[in-house]
């Protein structure tokens, strides 16, 4: 009877930790660059994507899991406190709830400069080969 109870579990377990949200986490990016890294949401958490603007001229992104209480707000990030009138940046945070779903950019020109090394690399070895 234990053994029964105790496979139970363990199969409850292992669909518990499947349900688990996948999301790309990034920080704070600049611009297009985002640099990501995989991470896995608590309960009651969705991915998000952000976007906002820093200092009213820098566009700035983020990546990563919200509670979903705080989905689909625009925040507003004030220094050196939230009781400063000094906005460092305001960014609009949206939501979704599938693995993956806030997607992780590319690194802009990075396809271009592996070919650009790639060629370099091949003239190199050609020319001490010859």
């Amino acid at each position: 009877m234990n053994r029964i109870i105790l496979q139970l579990f363990a199969v409850g377990f292992c669909f518990a930790v499947g349900q688990a949200l996948q999301c790309y986490k990034c920080k704070l990016g600049l611009w297009d660059l985002c640099l990501t890294t995989k991470v896995t949401c608590e309960s009651g958490e969705q991915c998000f994507s952000g976007v906002g603007t820093a200092a009213s001229f820098v566009d700035v992104k983020m990546k990563g899991c919200l509670a979903v209480a705080e989905c689909n707000q625009t925040k507003e990030v004030n220094f050196p406190s939230s009781d400063s009138n000094s906005t460092v940046y305001k960014m609009m945070k949206t939501c979704c709830n599938t693995d993956l779903c806030n997607t992780a950019p590319g690194l802009p020109g990075t396809s271009g400069l592996s070919l650009a090394v790639a060629t370099f690399t091949a003239l190199f070895v050609t020319k001490v080969l010859v």
